[in-house]
């Protein structure tokens, strides 16, 4: 089979397109023919070489959608559509960046759906992290404000989009004006230009701040972003879009306001529920929920695709397909 294999880190050009041998499923796990994955930032860390653990050379990825190969000793049948997210895909051992992948059942999930692969492909992770981020990080709940802080990024996108379905009023983040109307017609209420220090026009149209931020950008505006919650509101990191991983001279007594709650979310495929995912899928085939796709690259591209990631130009999810002639699969929905 073909597989993009990191060997060691380096720039976009160290994902080198080479021949493996397909890989054979163990009892309880599943062997997956690869039809499209989303790129996440995770794999341009790893790829960087920031990755702690991760043991070199190796096939990254950390989610696909595809077709059940085989699956010895699971509820999975050979031709069953399937999505796999986490769980050590891409770290642990050889992930999506393949034709095929094997991946432990317990972060594979069953789907049915008539929508094309490269749709399909930019679900998983993206409404995963999303999702979980304004449920189990934020508690949001209907007629709360909620700040986006990374607003045009994928998982930005999803949650603006799920949390204006939930009821809230939601203000979205870019530092790049050209986005702006992308991010209003995802369902944003107001677009603020981030300067990296934004509390101050913030405070202007929200005096009081915002109940919930999901802060996606990371440690380089986590401080302005705890300036910008009201007293007992909850600002929740799930992202480091600004490349930033640490924070320093952080003082908490000082640094987080008097009664701000500030988590982390960074929940796996234990936290996805199929059910879910399976009823945002129906909704996104029934066009009542969106899917925003900035581009869509082929199997070779796959250096292409990791420099427009790095690069920060996407509005929305980048994907891959692993073979361009297969992106309908409306002719093997089981």
């Amino acid at each position: 089979m073909k597989a993009i294999v990191l060997e060691s880190p380096g720039d976009p050009t160290a994902l080198k397109l080479k021949q493996m041998t397909k890989p054979s499923p163990q009892p309880g796990w599943v062997l997956i023919k690869v039809k499209a994955f989303g790129l996440n930032r995770s794999e341009m860390f790893t790829r960087q070489g920031y990755s702690q653990g991760v043991q070199l050379p190796r096939v990254l990825g950390i989610e696909c959608v595809g077709v059940v190969e085989a699956a010895p000793e699971t509820a999975f049948e050979p031709g069953q559509k399937v999505a796999a997210i986490m769980g050590g895909m891409g770290r642990a051992f050889d992930g999506s960046y393949a034709e095929y992948t094997c991946v432990p059942q317990t972060c594979v999930f069953p789907i049915n759906s008539n929508l094309d692969w490269s749709v399909l492909g930019a679900i998983p992770e993206m409404f995963q992290t999303a999702y979980g981020s304004l449920v189990s990080g934020l508690n949001v709940q209907a007629g709360q404000t909620l700040l986006v802080r990374g607003g045009s990024s994928s998982v930005g996108m999803a949650a603006t989009h799920l949390a204006k379905q939930m009821g809230l009023t939601v203000v979205a983040t870019t530092r790049n004006s050209s986005k702006i109307k992308a991010l209003q017609a995802n369902g944003a209420d107001h677009v603020v230009i981030d300067t990296g220090e934004i509390v101050t026009s913030i405070r202007q149209s929200y005096s009081k701040g915002f109940d919930c931020v999901l802060e996606l950008v990371g440690t380089s505006t986590l401080m302005d972003s705890l300036q910008c919650v009201v007293p007992g509101g909850i600002v929740c990191m799930s992202g480091i879009l600004g490349n930033a991983w640490t924070l320093s001279n952080f003082a908490p007594m000082d640094d987080i306001p008097h009664t701000v709650k500030l988590t982390v979310y960074s929940g796996g495929c234990e936290d996805l529920s199929g059910e879910y995912l399976q009823r945002f899928i129906d909704g996104v085939e029934a066009g009542q929920n969106r899917v925003n796709i900035d581009r869509v690259f082929k199997f070779d591209e796959i250096v292409q695709a990791h420099q427009y990631m790095e690069s920060n130009q996407a509005t929305g999810k980048l994907v891959v397909l692993v073979d361009e002639q297969d992106n309908s699969n409306k002719s093997s929905n089981i």
